[in-house]
């Protein structure tokens, strides 16, 4: 056996394992001091915190390292759960399932598997090639990025694991439901013709097999990538979610967006489709609207139809689909997130 095959020795990952869990001890003492941190750098201005300015910045200050630091944790840690599932093991997981049984398997490994939109027509090329149904990969398209691992991570973290399990719940609910149904209308005329004009291919289900350390440096890379790609996003959302904070009035925002209107949850969608972020840059934005009095199913209406119907997804998905389907898709998605909405205005008090 070459030198090149063998694994990499048992010291090196007990060397990055005791070093991840440094790492860990040291991100765990940095979060249980936010407060006093941003208290402290707070105290460095000139501002008075009941000022709109100063109640607005101690906002900024105190919740773009919070977001930072959670979405760090949460993206190494699913990296390191990612170096299982790599794209071609999650096809042969898909590829052949029927209805029904697929979409449920589809929409649970959006959960874990999460891909942004930008990496929507790669994957459903290779999904379609590898046999995987039409109404499958759609279930797995809308779990990926609406019910990922950031935005539960993060919806636990605020809110609490009754509102983070009731979003799961509910997300994937409406991913499985508006896969099946696009199934049932068996609409794959509607895929363009070089879609259709892919031969299939054999979904390979063999994975590599890993040290501990070659998943630790997995779990860095992502956290690497990610978080250096949309660190931007979550600054922007967050300075956003300071000026609501420190600006908006409550009645304002209580009325418009609260839970005696019925129309404030379509209104809240329709806001949500033509932006574009992620769930990281979104989830400041959520905690401020929340603040201000707004309801909780139509903020969380709204921050779905920005992380699952956005338009620049649509000008991604126009590559490989028609426009009657992305319009089927739109419409069965968007009521799924309608009915959340109201669901959690109901429930939730």
């Amino acid at each position: 056996m070459s030198t090149s095959a063998l694994p990499v020795p048992a010291p090196a990952s007990r060397r990055a394992i005791a070093i991840t869990l440094a790492a860990i001890v040291l991100w765990a003492v940095a979060y249980a001091n936010l407060t006093p941190f941003a208290d402290f750098v707070f105290g460095l201005t000139p501002l008075e915190r009941a000022t709109h300015l100063g109640d607005a910045v101690h906002f900024f200050i105190y919740d773009t390292p919070k977001v930072l630091l959670l979405l760090s944790g949460v993206v190494f840690a699913m990296g390191v759960v990612r170096s299982f599932f790599s794209p071609e093991r999650t096809r042969a997981l898909l590829a052949g399932r029927r209805e029904g049984v697929g979409n449920v398997l589809a929409a649970s490994l959006g959960v874990v598997t999460p891909f942004c939109s930008c990496s929507a027509v790669p994957l459903f090329i290779g999904f379609v090639s590898a046999g995987v149904p039409l109404g499958v990969t759609l279930s797995f398209l809308i779990a990926a990025p609406m019910v990922n691992e950031i935005a539960l991570a993060l919806l636990f973290s605020l809110f609490g694991w009754k509102i983070a399990a009731m979003y799961l719940s509910l997300g994937l609910a409406v991913a499985i439901a508006a896969g099946w149904i696009i199934g049932r209308l068996r609409m794959e005329r509607d895929l363009e013709d070089w879609v259709l004009a892919i031969p299939a291919t054999q979904a390979n289900a063999t994975s590599e097999r890993r040290t501990w350390a070659e998943r630790i440096d997995a779990g860095r890379a992502a956290l690497t990538d990610i978080v250096g790609r949309v660190w931007p996003y979550i600054v922007a959302g967050i300075a956003v979610g300071a000026g609501i904070h420190g600006y908006v009035p409550e009645d304002l925002l209580a009325s418009v967006m609260g839970r005696d209107a019925w129309w404030s949850v379509p209104l809240a969608v329709v806001i949500g489709v033509p932006m574009y972020s992620n769930a990281a840059g979104i989830i400041p934005v959520v905690e401020a609207l929340l603040g201000k009095g707004a309801a909780l199913g139509t903020v969380l209406a709204f921050m779905m139809s920005v992380i699952a119907l956005s338009l620049p997804e649509a000008i991604i998905l126009r590559k490989v689909l028609k426009p009657r389907l992305i319009a089927v898709f739109f419409a069965i998605v968007a009521t799924g997130i309608l009915l959340v909405g109201y669901v959690f205005n109901l429930v939730v008090a």
